[in-house]
């Protein structure tokens, strides 16, 4: 089969091969999937550079969640069957940038039929982490006013959905024009292009002076410290990533005088702790897909070949929307 490869560390457009590699197999407690879409996030430009908290065997392939047909399945296998059509995470270093990966079964999920092969491929990692921000380890409400900074990206996107599925009133941040009008079509209240304005101000001026109930941060940097000058009573910043690449400090002395929380968020720990919650959170999200309230936009519908400069273009910025690959 076809598979990208990292050799050797490094940005994505130099440090991904495509090469031919030897099928794999399914072993026991897996299956074996012929790659149907693949989508690009964060994580691969980070694996590439080798700056991610996983950190695979060279040679690996990048791709951290797919969509795929199940073409076998080893041992003790009881939840699929050749044919079925699943969502999940691959087992590194043996990525979804390939035209087949092998899953566990505690990793594969069957693909809600109301998503394409593309949307599917994007439901797992991005929606799975903005649901467990908002729904685990805070709780969103109806009303409440939410504040999503990289609104356009992969988590951003589908923190935006996810929020107006649960009532609430969402801002975007977005950098840059055909940003804000992507972020407008997943239906954000309000859209700021951090390029050429305060965001602190509008968000003020949106809630009446309130500011932001809950902020949504995969960025960092400024953007965390800025939403603390916009965060309300009560409220709470969900730590999210860095992808801004500052990790903030925060003000614990702001934290208390102005009574709001800071919150992380390691979606990954929780198949170590509680994978029984990861299966509850993909019931309500094919719960979700099936009722049309959620439905991952994708603004680029690529080939395998495609896969270097993609993850690319992702690293420098320059991406709007979710990116997908379809061997």
């Amino acid at each position: 089969m076809k598979a990208w490869r990292v050799h050797e560390l490094g940005e994505p457009r130099t440090a991904l091969h495509l090469e031919e590699v030897p099928d794999p197999t399914a072993g026991p407690g897996q299956v074996l999937v012929r790659v149907l879409a693949a989508p690009a996030n964060f994580p691969d430009v980070l694996l590439c550079r080798g700056e991610y908290q996983i950190k695979p065997p060279l040679p690996f392939t990048p791709g951290v969640e797919l969509c795929g047909e199940v073409v076998a399945v080893g041992d003790g296998i009881t939840r699929f069957a050749a044919g079925d059509r699943v969502i999940g995470n691959p087992n590194l270093p043996g990525g979804g940038f390939a035209q087949m990966a092998v899953m566990d079964e505690a990793n594969t999920f069957a693909a809600p039929s109301a998503l394409d092969d593309a949307e599917a491929s994007a439901l797992s990692i991005g929606y799975q982490t903005s649901w467990f921000a908002l729904h685990r380890r805070t709780q969103l409400k109806p009303g409440e006013t939410l504040l999503v900074h990289a609104a356009a990206g992969g988590v951003g996107s589908a923190a935006v959905q996810l929020g107006k599925a649960a009532g609430a009133k969402v801002i975007g941040v977005v950098g840059g024009a055909d940003k804000v009008e992507y972020c407008r079509r997943l239906g954000a209240d309000l859209v700021i292009d951090r390029h050429t304005d305060d965001f602190v101000p509008l968000v003020k001026e949106f809630t009446g002076g309130r500011g932001a109930d809950v902020v949504y941060d995969p960025v960092g940097g400024d953007a965390y410290a800025k939403s603390t000058k916009c965060i309300a009573f009560e409220g709470r910043i969900l730590i999210i990533g860095f992808a801004g690449g500052t990790i903030p400090t925060p003000g614990l002395n702001h934290a208390l005088i102005k009574n709001y929380s800071i919150i992380g968020l390691h979606w990954g720990l929780y198949k170590q702790y509680n994978q029984q919650a990861i299966a509850d959170c993909h019931e309500e999200l094919t719960r979700l897909a099936d009722s049309g309230a959620i439905t991952p936009l994708i603004s680029e519908r690529l080939s395998l070949a495609d896969v270097a400069d993609g993850i690319g273009r992702l690293g420098d910025g320059s991406t709007v929307g979710r990116l997908v690959f379809q061997p």
